[in-house]
């Protein structure tokens, strides 16, 4: 094997993964690894014929990010929240807890969130339009323009009774 000065060169062990049995095993694309190895997010190491190689571990590391991205997380936080595991390793039981405890607020917003959308699907999207003529929460004037945009009636701590809130406004 040549190598250059500087240039670190490993031996793939048995356990460790080519990027297509990564991928296979972890239930992702090839693309979204090498994604996530050029985000920093994950690691690989170089074989010398410059193949990458992933140590098993890694499979428990693709398996918290893809759990992050399901609570909402963006790769920005989910590497922000990797960054404080020591020496980059994998999670542990302890970390999960830890980082997973730190994403329930934002869990139980967006249930309250899909139950708002649930329980007004037949009525209404919330989103303020000026069309719809025996829409519920008719926008008259635009009015909702003030608190957001979007669907800001489906924000969790909105009041559900509209003309109530018309009121509080007059």
């Amino acid at each position: 094997m040549k190598s250059t000065p500087g240039e670190r060169i490993t031996v793939p062990t048995q356990q460790d993964l080519t990027v297509g049995q990564l991928a296979q095993r972890a239930g992702v694309a090839t693309s979204a690894l090498r994604y996530y190895e050029e985000r920093g997010l994950i690691a690989s190491r170089r074989t010398g014929g410059n193949q990458r190689r992933y140590a098993q571990a890694t499979l428990r590391r693709v398996a918290f990010i893809r759990a992050a991205q399901n609570v909402g997380l963006s790769l920005e936080e989910i590497c922000e929240a990797l960054t404080t595991l020591p020496e980059g390793r994998t999670p542990t039981k302890r970390d999960w807890h830890r980082l997973s405890r730190a994403w329930r607020p934002r869990l139980d917003q967006q249930i309250e969130r899909l139950e708002r959308l649930r329980d007004r699907l037949d009525g209404c999207i919330g989103c303020g339009c000026l069309s719809l003529k025996a829409c519920a929460l008719y926008n008259p004037e635009d009015e909702l323009s003030t608190e957001g945009t979007g669907g800001v009636l489906l924000e969790p701590g909105h009041d559900d009774d509209v003309s109530a809130r018309r009121r509080r406004r007059r």
